[in-house]
This record gives structure tokens, sequence and C-alpha cells, in this order.
């Protein structure tokens, strides 16, 4: 979309705040594209082919992972923000990136890692996410993390809205260069953040019905979920099952971001924000979805977490997680000399404890669901030959 076209409450590459360290601008791509492109280039992104979703990646091949769910999420984002004039480059680079931080065995690993680090300053996803893009990527000569923008910073500290209490990696570079936690994100992060409860709801929904967690026909009972598939059932009478969940899920999506879309000009031509900044200093999310269908989406996200997260087939494998996680931070915290050559530097150069706490979970966050496994097999099974 050319920037002619945007609207005047949208974030314009050309007027981005620009970068910690300064570069010079790229002759092909705008300046969240770089960012994008960034993100999409970066080992963490890489690695989350490897990591959890729901179920973890050996339980097979077709359930989403988080590499597939961020892709999800990214073209949802961009859809919505090309449909209400935003930046499109931002809104992909924001939602792409949005679960760099997260652990292998998904909310099982950071759970377990939470518990670890509790007497160390915590761990929390989203600050790892934001602790990955400005310190942990190291691919550039004259900068630790990718350097992205303030815009695409400022999206990732608070897609969720405005931060009263920041994690501590957030505050301090807050302190360094200021990210306004107290308002609102752009249109764009706020999109990219509803982009990803669309795509959860709904993919969760997907993989659930194929994994044989709950049934078409407990569905068919949930609000606005269930009416979509009794109008596809009438719609395709006799399709196989398999299609018409297919087509169910693809209209699911569809109702939702049509109301994200019909609220969001709602609330856009109430507030009338005459750039970004009178948007950022709404007292409100000016992209939301309507209180009916928020109304709507509480029973459906209370029966996702009963039948599917906390389903016993998928507590068996969060148990083994947060079993194989917390005991590899406490070995690796205990004895640092097993740790790869770099990671061991690190920690036993930290000046207190909890630095060198801190060293371990973003080593053991790193990993993959299979290399955290393939490790503990190393470490732990006495007739493993090394």
């Amino acid at each position: 979309m050319s920037t002619s076209s945007l609207a005047p409450y949208a974030c314009h590459a050309a007027r981005s705040r620009g970068r910690l360290v300064d570069e010079s601008p790229s002759l092909t791509r705008s300046a969240f594209q770089r960012d994008r492109d960034r993100i999409i280039h970066a080992g963490a992104f890489r690695k989350l082919q490897y990591k959890t979703q729901v179920f973890v990646y050996h339980e097979g091949d077709y359930y989403r992972t988080r590499l597939t769910h961020s892709l999800e999420v990214a073209q949802i984002a961009r859809s919505v923000a090309r449909a209400l004039q935003l930046d499109e480059d931002l809104a992909e680079a924001i939602a792409l990136a949005h679960d760099l931080g997260h652990t292998p065995f998904g909310h099982a690993g950071e759970d377990a890692l939470k518990a670890a680090m509790e007497p160390h300053g915590g761990f929390d996803h989203n600050e790892q996410t934001f602790r990955v893009v400005t310190q942990l990527e190291e691919r550039y000569p004259s900068f630790d993390g990718l350097n992205l923008t303030w815009e695409s910073l400022e999206g990732l500290a608070k897609h969720n809205g405005p931060v009263s209490r920041p994690r501590p990696t957030i505050a301090e570079f807050d302190a360094q260069w200021f990210l306004e936690l107290d308002g609102h994100a752009s249109a764009e992060a706020q999109v990219a953040a509803l982009a990803d409860d669309i795509a959860y709801v709904n993919h969760d929904l997907d993989d659930g019905l194929r994994a044989g967690l709950f049934s078409v026909e407990e569905c068919r009972t949930l609000p606005l979920v269930g009416e979509v598939f009794v109008r596809v059932e009438q719609t395709y009478p006799g399709v196989e099952q398999a299609r018409q969940i297919h087509a169910a899920v693809r209209e699911l999506i569809g109702v939702m971001v049509d109301d994200l879309l019909r609220e969001s000009r709602k609330r856009l031509a109430e507030d009338k924000p005459a750039s970004v900044d009178e948007l950022r200093q709404a007292g409100r999310p000016l992209i939301a979805f309507s209180a009916e269908v928020q109304e709507k989406l509480r029973p459906v996200r209370k029966f996702q977490f009963a039948r599917m997260y906390r389903h016993y087939r998928v507590n068996r494998l969060t148990s083994k997680a947060r079993r194989v996680l917390r005991q590899l931070f406490d070995i690796y915290l205990a004895e640092p000399n097993l740790l790869p050559d770099e990671w061991r530097l690190e920690v036993e150069s930290a000046q207190s404890q909890s630095t060198q706490a801190r060293v371990v979970a973003d080593y053991v966050a790193g990993m993959t669901d299979r290399y955290a496994l393939e490790s503990h097999e190393k470490l732990f099974n006495p007739y493993l030959r090394l």
C-alpha cells in the first residue's frame, strides 16, 4: 500500500522514529520491511519450526508449531491492516516476532522456567521476545539484537495494551529509549495482537478436532463456533467431515475478521484520531472486537482450556516437558561446565547468581523441543554413550 493511501493514524515508515543504533536507510525496502526481513532471517525465528504450539513436534507432522502459528497470525494481521489502511509491513513484522521468546514445549516450558526463575526476577515469554530482538540475536557487527525500529519495539512491548509495571528488560530499554509504555500501541500492533487471538482460537479448534480431543458435536454447542458449524453443514450436506471442518474454520476466521473490522471502524470514526500519536493516547484500544463477539468468545476459550489445553493426553506431555526443562535448568546452573563454551563463559563471568540464572534461562528458552529432549537424554540417561 502506498504512503498516500494510508490512514492519518497509521504508522508511516518514512516518518519512523528510527533505530537505537543509527543505520543508513535501505535503497529497496522501507524501514518496516527491513524489520520484517530481519525477523524472518533471525535464528530465533527458524527455531519456531520445532517449538510446540499445543502438541510436541513429534506428536504429528500436521499439527501447528510456533512457526506455522506465527505465519498464520502474520497473514491475518496483514489482511486486516490493509483493510484499515494501516502499514501492512509493520503489522506483519510485529506478528512474526510476537512469539520469538517462547520456550520449548509451549506454556508448559514457560511454567517450568517461571518456577525456576522465581528467585531471580521471574520469566515471561513477552519479555523474552524483547530480549531476543534487543540482546540475544548476535548476527550484526555493530549491535546486539536486530536493531528494529522504535515502532516495532513499541509494538512488541505493549501490543496487549499499556504497560504499568514493565518487566526488567523492557524497563531498562525504556530508560535508554523512551517507549511511552503508559499509552496504547500503534493500530498496527493492536491488529497483530488480535490477529493472534483469531489464529489461535480457530487453529487450536482445528488441531483439537484433528487430534480427537473433542468432537464436532461438542463444537455445535458453543456460541459463535456452533453457529458457523451448523451453517456449513447446511450449506454442504453430505460432504465428508474433514472438509466441513476446514470450511467451518475458514468461515469462522472470516466472521471474526469482519467483526473486528466493523468494530474498529466504528471506534475510529467515534474518536477520529488525526495521527498515530493521538491514537496511542486514546483512553481505549481503537482496534477491537465488538462486545457481542467478546462475550461469545469467553465460553469458547473456556472450552478450549478444559478440553484441549488440560486434556489428559496434553497434560501427560506438559508434565514431562516441565520436568525436562526444570532439570535442564537446574543442572546447567549447578554445573555450567556442561554448557557450550560461549554460554559457560558468560555464566562464569556473571557477577551474581541471578545473572547466572538469567543466562541459563536464555539458553534453555532458546532450545527447540527436539534439542531439549536430546540434551536431557544425553545428561540424564546413564546408558547413553556421549
